[in-house]
């Protein structure tokens, strides 16, 4: 299970991540490589996670909204259709 790392700077990233995280190189490695996964939806329950953070996300937008601008973007999503609701 040997990786062999032949770039200067991601062995100085290493370094330094270890020293900073006061681990070895690998347990660096090992967290850095789970948070991307983490962040980038590759582990179990990354789909609920996103589907949290979009939750979230819209109801912050909802809040930011005031009754004016939701009657605005309705009129202006009425231009983009004709009678039929085909688009313009």
């Amino acid at each position: 299970m040997a990786l062999n790392i032949k770039n200067e700077r991601v062995h100085e990233l290493a370094r330094q991540a270890a020293q900073v995280r006061g681990t070895t190189q690998t347990s660096a490695l090992e967290a850095a490589l789970e948070e991307y996964l983490a962040r980038h939806g590759a582990t179990e329950g990354a789909a609920e996670g996103r589907f949290e953070r979009a939750t979230v996300l819209v109801q912050q937008i909802r809040n930011g909204l005031s009754l004016d601008d939701g009657e605005s973007l309705s009129a202006d999503l009425a231009d983009l259709y004709d009678e039929q609701g085909l688009p313009r």
